[in-house]
C-alpha cells in the first residue's frame, strides 16, 4: 500500500526541498533532480511506479521510516514523462537551479532546486509529448450573470479563442474540442457535462479584473483591437492564461491574441450525438481511422492536418466565406503547376508554430532554431510559386500571396549563423556556423589545435628567452 506523505519536520536539506515543492503542487507528481537522475518519493513513488513501469525501493529514513523512491534517468525523462501525462497526471519539475560550484562558493550543504514548471496534458511543448495532427487544447470555462465563457488556447501552436453561450452549448462545444485538459471556475467543476473529464481538470477561482490580466499578458492598454468580449469570455480567457503562467513557473508562451469566435465567420452548430453520428474526427468506438478526416486528409503537414481538422469539425455557415474557399480550391485545382509546386515545397517543412512555442518559453533545442530557418526558405518557395500562378487571383489566394510576403532579413541571418547539421542538444555544441563570429572562432580553433596551441607557446617562450 502507498505510504503516507508524513510531516517535512526534521527532513535532511535535500528532502526538505522536495517537501517544499510538493507542499506547493501537491496535485502533481514531483519529479526532483538529483544529479542523473528524477527522483520520486513516498506516495509519487507509488503512484508513478506501475505506469512507468519502475521499482520502488527506499533510500535513507525519514522521522525513523524508509523513505520510497523511485527514479528515471534525466537522459531519458521526456519518455517516462511522457507516459505519466497520457495517463492523466500532473508532473512538477524540480529542477537543479545552480551547479555544486555555486552551491560550494555560498556555502550551502546542497544544491538549490526550484519548480521550474509544471507539466499537464494540454501545457506539453515537446514534440514526443503531442500528436502531430491534433491539437492539444486547454478549455477555460467561467459563468458570470447566467452566461458561460469558454476561452481555448493551445500551448504548443499559440492559437487562443473565446465564446459565449447558454450552458447548454457546453456538450457541444466539448465534443467539438475534444480538449486536453480543462480549468473551470470551482462552481463549474462538478458539472455532469465535465464527467468525462476526471483526472483533466483543474479548478481555479477566476480573478477579480480578468481584463487587466488580459491587457498586462499582451502589453495592450485596452482590448478593443482584440474584438468584442463579454464579461463570461474575458473571466474565462484570463482564467486560462493564469493557468498556464502557473505552470510554467511565471512565464507565458508565444500566444495570438485572444479572438473571440462572435467575430468570425459563422460555423455550423453539431451537438454531440450529431458528431458521434458523422464521424467527423472519431468513429463509434472512439478510433481516428474510420472517419470523414481520415477519408479527406491529403495533407503533408501536421499544421495542414491540424487545420483540416479543426475545419472539418467546425464548418462555415455563411455563404460568403464558403464561396471564397470554393473560389481558392477550384483555382488551385486548375493550376496544376502551382499546386504541385506547393506541395513540394510543403514535404518536410517543419512545424513552425510549435517550434516557434519552444523557443518563446526557452525550452528549444537547436533544430528548432533550424525550422524556423526551413520555415522561412519554404515560405519563400511558396510565395514564389504564387506569384508565377495565372491571373487573375482569387481573394483568398492574393492575401495569402500578400501575408506570405516576408523581410527576408531574419531568414538571411538565420542562415549564416546556423551551421548546417545541427545537433539535438545545445549541450552538444556546433550550433554557430564556422565565420559567423571570429572570437567563437579563435576559441574552437584553440579547443581543437591545443597540442599545437602549446607547442607554439612554448616555441615563443623560448625565442622570447
Amino acid at each position: 500500500m502507498p505510504t503516507r506523505i508524513p510531516p517535512a519536520e526534521g527532513a535532511t536539506p535535500a528532502l526538505a526541498q522536495w517537501f517544499a515543492a510538493k507542499a506547493a503542487h501537491p496535485d502533481a507528481i514531483v519529479f526532483f533532480r538529483m544529479g542523473d537522475f528524477f527522483e520520486l518519493f513516498f506516495d509519487d513513488a507509488h503512484t508513478a511506479a506501475p505506469t512507468l513501469d519502475i521499482a520502488v525501493s527506499h533510500r535513507g529514513e525519514h522521522r525513523g521510516q524508509p523513505v520510497p523512491m523511485a527514479g528515471v534517468p534525466v537522459h531519458a525523462w521526456e519518455a517516462y514523462l511522457a507516459r505519466l501525462i497520457r495517463a492523466g497526471h500532473r508532473v512538477a519539475i524540480c529542477d537543479q537551479v545552480e551547479t555544486p560550484e555555486q552551491a560550494k562558493a555560498r556555502k550551502a550543504s546542497t544544491i538549490r532546486r526550484e519548480v521550474v514548471r509544471v507539466v499537464t496534458p494540454a501545457t506539453v511543448t515537446e514534440d514526443g509529448l503531442l500528436d502531430a495532427s491534433r491539437p492539444a487544447w486547454l478549455l477555460a470555462m467561467a459563468e458570470v450573470d447566467g452566461t458561460l465563457g469558454a476561452a481555448w488556447l493551445d500551448v504548443s501552436t499559440g492559437a487562443f479563442c473565446t465564446a459565449a453561450m447558454p450552458r447548454a452549448d457546453l456538450p457541444a462545444t466539448l465534443a467539438r474540442l475534444e480538449p486536453a485538459e480543462a480549468v473551470v471556475a470551482p462552481e463549474l467543476a462538478d458539472a455532469p457535462e465535465l464527467a468525462r473529464m476526471a483526472g483533466r481538470l483543474a479548478a481555479r477561482d477566476p480573478t477579480r479584473d480578468p481584463a487587466r490580466i488580459i491587457r498586462d499578458a499582451y502589453g495592450v492598454a485596452t482590448l478593443d483591437g482584440f474584438g468584442r468580449f463579454e464579461p463570461a469570455e474575458l473571466a474565462a480567457a484570463a482564467l486560462a492564461l493564469s493557468y498556464v503562467k502557473e505552470t510554467q513557473a511565471g512565464n507565458l508562451p508565444r500566444l495570438d491574441p485572444p479572438r473571440p469566435e462572435g467575430a468570425s465567420p459563422g460555423t455550423l452548430a453539431l451537438d454531440a450525438a450529431t458528431r458521434r453520428s458523422l464521424e467527423i474526427l472519431r468513429d463509434g468506438r472512439g478510433g481516428t481511422e474510420a472517419t470523414l478526416l481520415a477519408a479527406a486528409d491529403r495533407t503533408v503537414t501536421a499544421a495542414g492536418a491540424r487545420e483540416l481538422g479543426a475545419r472539418l469539425s467546425a464548418p462555415l455557415a455563411d455563404l460568403a466565406p464558403i464561396t471564397a474557399r470554393h473560389d481558392a480550391v477550384a483555382f488551385l485545382l486548375g493550376a496544376e503547376t502551382t499546386r504541385d509546386a506547393i506541395r513540394a515545397a510543403l514535404k518536410g517543412s517543419p512545424d513552425l508554430a510549435r517550434a516557434l512555442a519552444r523557443i518563446a518559453l526557452d525550452r528549444f533545442a537547436p533544430r528548432d532554431l533550424g525550422a524556423i530557418r526551413a520555415g522561412l526558405g519554404t515560405v519563400a518557395r511558396i510565395a514564389a510559386a504564387l506569384a508565377d500562378a495565372p491571373l487573375p487571383h482569387p481573394e483568398r489566394i492574393a492575401a495569402i500571396l500578400h501575408a506570405l510576403r516576408l523581410d527576408p532579413t531574419p531568414g538571411a541571418e538565420l542562415d549564416r549563423a546556423l551551421a548546417a547539421n545541427l545537433p539535438a542538444r545545445l549541450d552538444d555544441g556546433g550550433v554557430i556556423a564556422p565565420g559567423y563570429d571570429g572570437e567563437l572562432d579563435a576559441l574552437r580553433r584553440l579547443r581543437d589545435g591545443g597540442r599545437e596551441a602549446i607547442a607554439a607557446l612554448q616555441s615563443d617562450l623560448a625565442q622570447a628567452w
